[in-house]
Order: structure tokens, then C-alpha cells, then sequence
């Protein structure tokens, strides 16, 4: 099986679990949520959803993919064998590779958007630009579908090649590279943004925490981004936790992933507000902040074209990692088939993701008016880009993430939890398992049904 193989070293293992977790959600989706938010009350919530829900979970699933020594759906069965409950638990390990094989399939197109500023900007394309300039060139680039077709093809293969190559040679080469010149990146742009943006305004907005700001509204954003950023319940942290050598810390190596991922994101609201407030623009821009907001004040600073190059080749580096990690769990499953050849299994997986990708390309300017779902509420108005995020993003994640928890929690037996955590007190141990089985499903329930209301 899969599973048989292993990380070489505990650094490598952790550069690709935390690269899986550091993406575009990290460096573009968290500091617009921050934004929309209120900022400070907003990061405060957010912390403390990661420890009591994502890491519960982040260690579940790593726990589970080793149990299992295999691909999500096949480890997910194994470990239900193993404590004496159906076989049936294995269709939540396919609910996870699904989710994350469709997720791949846009996050290529959105990725692409990014490869195509980090070649733009250095060129000089963002130079001068004013609100209504910055918003003509996004746009162009979502209503050119051979363009967005280049970008999304060329992002796919290059995640298609380093999958193909294994664990050792493919996934692991890459994160020792790719990690490194992320964080090297990100304290550059961070250092920039001090020296040429309003840092102070930005600390205060990220870290001064007013009690009156928090609602139910901050609440439940907190908790689904503290949810999504980690990377639980898309099949990735199961597959890597295979791989793991017997006897590894995974508690321990959870908190470190938890931690690291979101450092990146404070990181990154540090790197960006500054620019936002010294330049007089919306911090509460909402999605547009990365590819609207922030090109207008790269297009009018001093070395704009570069730090704005570096910028965008930092998101391409977050979301190559991430990628790799979200199409290796069902790239795992097909090459457990009779047969199959790794190489082979990664293409056919990879061609897969970048045909179903090239419906989010042309939800943005062919299909823009078409509406697959238009006769529900709700749907009305979403194209089928957004209707395979809102059945990603709403539905198989939280119901993954929630079996999961409930899985690990009640139903894994304690055979089985005491050979994979020897080692792990039994305070630490109840406190686990009572986040397991109660505080994290809750919390999961609690976003699940706002999103589908």
C-alpha cells in the first residue's frame, strides 16, 4: 500500500504538513475575513477556535491515516475494522480525497489568477494604476479563457510533475525548497511593509481587541476559517499522517502545523494592511483585497514592481504546496488499484482536476450566466464555479470534518488510540477526546447550518 512509504526525516514531514495547511487561504482568503471582521476581535476568536476544534481534529486525522497505513477511504475502513465497527466509515475517507480533488480543480484556475500577476507586475503592469484601472485589468484577465486556460494548465502540471515523482523525490524535494522560500519571502514582505506602509495602524487593527466587536457573525466566520485554514477533513493531513514512521509525536507535531499555519496568516494580514491603510484603501475589500486592493498600492510605491512580483510568487509558492497535498490523497487511492503506476495514477488524476477546472475558467465569462442550480433558493444566481465551492466549502467539509471528529471520538476503540499515543498523558488524553467528541462537532454543526440557512 501507499502508507509503506515514509517521510525521510521529521523536517520533511513537517515542511509538507505545514505547507498542505499554509495556502491561499492563508495569505488570501484570512486577512480579508480579518478585514470584513473587525480585525482584532476577529484573530482572537480565530485562535481560539484552532486549538479547540482544528487541532482536535488535525490530530484524529493524522492519527488515523498512520492506523490505516494508506489512502484515506482504505485507512478510514482499516482503523473501523480494526475497532470492530462497519466498513462503512470508509466512505468518510472518500467524503475528504472528493473534497479536496474538487477543491484542486478551481484552486488550480485561482492560483493561475496569481501566476499571472507574479509575471505582470515585475513587467510593469500595475504601474499608476487607480481603483477603476486595477479593477479593468482583473477583469480582463477573468474574461480571457485562453489566458486563464495557459495559467490553470501550466499550475496543474507543474503540481501533476512534482506528485508523479513520489513521497522522496517528488513531495518531500519540493517542500524543502518551496517552505523555505515562503517564510524567506514572507518576512521580506513584511519587513517592506514596515518600512513603506502604515505599520502601526495595521498592529493595531490585527491586535487591538475590542469585546463590542465580537457577534455571532465573527463567531462563526472564526470558527470556519480556524476550521478551513488548517487543511482538515480534505483527505491531506490522512494521507501525510500515512506516512508517518510509528511512535512519531503527532500531538505534539499538530500543535507545531497549528501554530506555523497560523503565523503564516498573521504574517500575511502584517504584509498587506500596512500597504492598505497608508495607501487609503478598504481593508474590508472583501476577496478583491489581493487582486483589486492590493495591485493599486504596488502600481504607487516605491519598488512596487518588485515587492508586488515577489508578492504574487509567494502566493504561487503557498498554493504549488497546497495543491500537491489536496490531489495526493486520491492520486493514493487510484495507484492502490491493481496495476497502476504512480506515474500514471498522478496524470490520470491530475488531467481529471484540470478538466473539471476548466468549468470554474469558463464561469467567468462564457458560462458567467449560467446557473445549474438556479431553480433552487439560494442558487440563483451561482455559477458553476460557485457551485462547486459552496459544495465543497459548506457541505463535504463539514460533514467530513464532523465524522471525523465524532469518529476518532466515539468510535475508534481505545486499543487502537493507546498504540498510536503511547506516550500522550491521560489529562492530555481526556481533554483530547472530550474536543473530539464534543466541542468540535458542535462548533462544525454550528458553521454547517449557518452556511446551509
Amino acid at each position: 500500500m501507499t502508507g509503506h512509504a515514509t517521510w525521510s526525516t521529521r523536517l520533511s514531514f513537517l515542511l509538507a504538513a505545514v505547507g498542505a495547511a499554509v495556502g491561499l487561504g492563508n495569505i488570501w482568503k484570512f486577512p480579508y475575513m480579518t478585514g470584513t471582521n473587525g480585525g482584532a476581535a476577529f484573530v482572537t476568536v480565530y485562535l481560539i477556535c484552532v486549538v479547540a476544534i482544528a487541532i482536535p481534529i488535525l490530530i484524529g486525522e493524522l492519527m488515523l491515516g498512520r492506523s490505516g497505513r494508506a489512502s484515506p477511504p482504505a485507512a478510514m475502513r482499516q482503523v473501523a475494522l480494526a475497532s470492530g465497527r462497519s466498513p462503512r466509515w470508509g466512505l468518510v475517507g472518500w467524503l475528504g480525497a472528493g473534497a479536496g480533488f474538487l477543491i484542486v480543480s478551481f484552486y488550480s484556475v485561482i492560483a493561475g489568477w496569481a501566476m499571472h500577476y507574479a509575471v505582470a507586475t515585475p513587467l510593469g503592469r500595475l504601474d499608476g494604476l487607480d481603483a477603476a484601472g486595477a479593477e479593468a485589468l482583473f477583469d480582463g484577465l477573468l474574461a480571457a479563457p485562453g489566458l486563464l486556460t495557459f495559467w490553470h494548465t501550466l499550475f496543474m502540471a507543474l503540481t501533476v510533475l512534482i506528485v508523479a515523482r513520489g513521497l522522496n523525490r517528488g513531495i518531500e524535494s519540493a517542500v524543502r525548497v518551496l517552505m523555505p522560500a515562503l517564510f524567506a519571502m514572507l518576512l521580506l514582505m513584511v519587513l517592506y511593509a514596515a518600512a513603506a506602509g502604515d505599520f502601526a495602524g495595521a498592529w493595531s487593527f490585527l491586535f487591538r481587541f475590542e469585546f463590542a466587536a465580537v457577534d455571532g457573525g465573527v463567531v462563526l466566520d472564526a470558527i470556519g476559517q480556524a476550521f478551513f485554514s488548517i487543511g482538515v477533513s480534505m483527505g491531506l493531513m490522512m494521507m501525510y499522517g500515512a506516512y508517518l514512521p510509528a511512535r512519531e509525536p503527532i500531538p505534539r507535531y499538530s500543535v507545531f502545523i497549528a501554530l506555523a499555519d497560523t503565523l503564516v496568516a498573521l504574517l500575511a494580514g502584517l504584509a498587506i494592511f500596512p500597504l492598505v491603510f497608508a495607501h487609503g484603501l478598504d481593508p474590508a475589500e472583501g476577496p478583491g483585497l489581493i487582486f483589486v486592493t492590493l495591485p493599486i498600492a504596488f502600481g504607487n510605491m516605491p519598488f512596487g514592481a518588485v515587492f508586488g512580483g515577489l508578492f504574487f510568487l509567494l502566493l504561487v509558492f503557498a498554493a504549488i504546496t497546497s495543491a500537491i497535498a489536496l490531489l495526493q490523497p486520491t492520486v493514493a487511492r487510484v495507484q492502490e488499484l491493481p496495476g497502476m503506476h504512480p506515474t500514471g495514477a498522478a496524470v490520470l488524476v491530475g488531467a481529471a482536476a484540470w478538466g473539471i477546472g476548466l468549468l470554474s475558467v469558463l464561469s467567468f465569462n462564457h458560462w458567467a450566466d449560467v446557473r445549474p442550480l438556479g431553480l433552487l433558493p439560494g442558487f440563483e444566481a451561482r455559477t458553476l464555479y460557485d457551485v462547486i465551492d459552496y459544495l465543497t466549502a459548506n457541505v463535504m467539509m463539514p460533514l467530513g470534518g464532523m465524522l471525523i471528529a465524532l469518529f476518532v471520538g466515539w468510535r475508534v476503540s481505545r486499543r487502537v488510540l493507546d498504540a498510536e499515543f503511547p506516550d500522550m498523558s491521560p489529562p492530555a488524553f481526556i481533554l483530547w477526546r472530550f474536543s473530539a467528541r464534543v466541542i468540535a462537532p458542535l462548533g462544525i454543526l454550528l458553521v454547517f447550518v449557518a452556511n446551509l440557512a
